[in-house]
């Protein structure tokens, strides 16, 4: 079993900035997948982005292209979300999540193992 963990989730202002992180314990995998999601209130859990393995690949939603920035740190089970000019609209739970497969996904339904989730608010 995995378990995964966020943080760095909190209050904002549009504009401003966060950075979440997502740390994975016991059960670990080479070659997984590991990605971020969001759930605003009344609304379906979304793709917002993956990473690779290696780190080498990435791929975002449209709506957070060039404003956010999936990394990770193999040596620490860790994945991390940089959220730069935020936006009300990015408020949500943010959830990270694990993929055992070698090839990437964006159905949420897709994923293996989920955290609990942690609130990015943004205020205008």
């Amino acid at each position: 079993q995995v378990q995964l963990t966020e943080s760095g989730g909190g209050l904002v202002q549009a504009g401003g900035s966060l950075r979440l992180s997502c740390a994975a314990s016991g059960r670990t995998f080479t070659n997984y997948y590991m990605a971020w999601f969001r759930q605003a209130p009344g609304k379906e859990r979304e793709f917002v982005a993956v990473i690779s393995w290696s780190g080498g690949s990435t791929s975002y939603a449209d709506s957070v292209k060039g404003r956010f920035t999936i990394s990770r740190d193999n040596a620490k089970n860790t994945v991390y979300l940089q959220m730069n000019s935020l936006k009300p609209e990015d408020t949500a739970v943010y959830y990270c999540a694990v993929r055992r497969a070698s090839k990437s996904s964006r159905p949420w339904y897709e994923y293996d193992y989920w955290g609990q989730g942690t609130q990015v608010t943004v205020s205008s």
